[in-house]
């Protein structure tokens, strides 16, 4: 077999009814378009029968088909991040498993990078077809990118990738991995292609609430300062605050001789003092857990087998 012109991305979790269309929509585009092409699928510790159908795939097409299955679930971004390391291709598309992009959108991308040559092609939607919960979940992150880490603000799971993008991606082997704020940080060359966004066809989304809000903080302490920040210029605003009040009270307590305000006002700043002292510290602790992970060289992925 020749060397592959595209390596397709599928992370793969509970989608036992849709990888064979997946993956027989997928061909066909890579056929008509006389593509020579690569699918790698990665089951992200499935709990149906998704690595059963990804054996049999691989069977039917050996030359085709790789098929990784990881130790447990490790989550999207580091099951993609794992099979970015086995693509072969010079251009890496990433899709997910649950045909809600249509594979025949695959073209768009492919059509895109061919006008631009850009290091990065995302599929954007006009309209998400998710949950009411996971569209309002999906706009908060894409607007605290924009505005907390100064990215595009605008991007998806579908993208095709340049391989000199993915080699700079691939050397941050750590714990937690998030491919669109490391994106950020190599380049601003970035297409953008309208794309159709179909119903789900499995019964419901990988991501629950708790997934969501761990994954969000994940984001917000593994790649910004901006918590640190908010500790710094915080206390420096309530200790401003605190020197002024302290300031007004000597005064009338020299000046006027009326006495301080006592038990009351007291208690109030203490415990607001103290509850932004203890706020504070979880912060920090939250970061020192996450520098404890790095330093401790914990994997972003574990693999079992690979076919």
């Amino acid at each position: 077999m020749n060397s592959p012109e595209y390596s397709v991305i599928v992370p793969v979790y509970n989608s036992e009814n849709t990888l064979e269309e997946l993956f027989e929509r997928t061909m066909s585009v890579f056929q008509t378009a006389e593509k020579i092409f690569e699918v790698i699928f990665v089951d992200d510790g499935s709990k149906d029968h998704s690595w059963e159908v990804l054996q049999k795939i691989k069977k039917e097409h050996p030359e085709t088909v790789t098929a990784i299955r990881l130790a447990k679930n490790f989550g999207q971004h580091n099951a993609t991040f794992c099979a970015l390391a086995q693509a072969k291709a010079d251009l890496i598309i990433t899709i997910d498993d649950d045909l809600q992009v249509p594979p025949e959108e695959i073209k768009k991308l492919m059509q895109k990078y061919e006008e631009t040559s850009a290091d990065l092609v995302y599929g954007i939607f006009s309209k998400e077809k998710h949950s009411a919960l996971r569209n309002v979940s999906s706009a908060s992150f894409k607007q605290t990118s924009r505005v907390l880490f100064k990215g595009p603000g605008k991007g998806s799971s579908f993208r095709l990738l340049k391989r000199g993008l993915t080699d700079n991606i691939l050397q941050h082997f750590q714990s937690f991995v998030f491919l669109d704020e490391l994106i950020n940080w190599y380049t601003s060359d970035i297409a953008y292609i309208q794309v159709n966004h179909e119903e789900r066809k499995n019964e419901r989304s990988g991501y629950t609430t708790r997934k969501l809000m761990r994954l969000f903080s994940n984001i917000v302490l593994f790649y910004s300062n901006v918590p640190l920040k908010a500790m710094v210029y915080g206390g420096l605003l309530f200790s401003s605050f605190s020197f002024l009040i302290g300031i007004y009270y000597i005064i009338k307590k020299l000046f006027f001789g009326l006495p301080v305000p006592g038990y009351t006002s007291l208690i109030v700043v203490i415990t607001f003092s103290t509850g932004i002292i203890i706020f504070s510290l979880g912060i920090i602790g939250g970061y020192i857990s996450r520098i404890y992970f790095s330093q401790s060289k914990k994997p972003p992925y574990a693999i079992k087998k690979i076919l």
